[in-house]
């Protein structure tokens, strides 16, 4: 058991079984001799010894320790394994990919607000981008202390602080309260400056900054709904129109309101009649014009010398030669 445990101790490596880490320290500080070093895609592996950087190897990769890394590294470039001792540093593996992790404001944000003396409480969610940007500031705030840095970490940190943010960047150039979605883009870019700047004191960049809504209490929500049906609506004669179609479909048993809805649906029906027979009207109109035939002219008993309808001369007929219009 113990060749099988000294075996294990030979490889140096992170398989990142558990997601959202930013950096893992290797559990051993003895490194065997005939040791292997896997540096895996998006790791770098970090060389410390007695709390100082010796080295930093960022190519993925299967390295002997002895004849490829040591000779590398500051302080033990000459060092020699002895028979049963390990040359004793640390190896720290740093996440290189990028990661995205949600966050959402622990309680309700109270945002000034006219008429409302404790102001508007509402909460926020999204997502944020972060990754490592600087291995040394990173090593040297947290890494004395911690075994491992995770994502979940860097949103503690940033909730901490984001309530503050929030309200800051909201109430500058005096955003609309009830419509912050609207400004949610210019909101969440703010926020993603002030709080990279914050996080890059521990070696972490914020690349990504996201509100993907806004919460705004019961309440409030109900006044916008209502607010909204009534752009909708527009003027009087809709909105009595969908009063009525919403009483109509509530009507059931009750009979007062079944009445109703009878009266409203035969109005409503009436309507639709009268329209349809108006628009039947005007397309048939031109089609029921027939020329109006001209009255035959009465002249006292005699017949008019020219045809009235087409201007033949009579000669005296009662009938038009021409045309047969009666003449007298």
């Amino acid at each position: 058991m113990g060749i099988f445990s000294n075996q294990l101790l030979n490889v140096v490596e992170w398989d990142e079984k558990k997601e959202g880490v930013l950096f893992w320290k290797w559990p051993n500080d003895e490194i065997k001799k005939g040791s292997k070093l896997v540096i895996r895609p998006g790791q770098d592996a970090i060389f410390m010894y007695m709390g100082k950087i010796e080295g930093v190897f960022t190519d993925d990769g299967t390295y002997d320790i002895e004849t490829q890394i040591i000779p590398f590294l500051s302080s033990l470039k000459g060092f020699k394994f002895g028979f049963n001792s390990g040359m004793r540093a640390e190896v720290v593996f740093i996440n290189t990919k990028e990661l995205l992790c949600k966050w959402g404001t622990k309680n309700a944000i109270n945002l000034p607000a006219q008429g409302l003396p404790g102001g508007m409480p509402i909460r926020a969610f999204g997502t944020f981008n972060c990754r490592v940007v600087d291995h040394s500031v990173m090593l040297e705030k947290l890494s004395g202390t911690m075994q491992t840095y995770c994502v979940e970490d860097v949103r503690t940190r940033i909730t901490s602080s984001l309530d503050q943010l929030l309200m800051s960047w909201i109430a500058k150039e005096g955003k609309d309260m009830f419509n912050l979605q609207i400004n949610a883009r210019e909101i969440s870019k703010g926020i993603e400056e002030d709080l990279d700047m914050e996080m890059r004191k521990i070696g972490v960049g914020i690349t990504g900054f996201t509100i993907e809504s806004f919460n705004y209490p019961e309440e409030i929500k109900k006044m916008q709904e209502k607010a909204a049906a009534q752009a909708m609506v527009g003027d009087m004669n809709k909105y009595s129109q969908m009063a009525m179609a919403d009483s109509m479909g509530k009507g059931g048993g009750n009979s007062g309101a079944g009445m109703a809805s009878q009266m409203m649906g035969m109005q409503m029906g009436m309507m639709m009649g009268q329209q349809m027979m108006n628009n039947m009207g005007m397309g048939m109109q031109p089609q029921n014009q027939q020329p109006q035939m001209q009255q035959p002219v009465n002249n006292g008993g005699a017949a008019p010398k020219f045809c009235p309808n087409c201007g033949t001369p009579t000669n005296g007929a009662k009938f038009c030669s021409n045309c047969g219009q009666q003449l007298v």
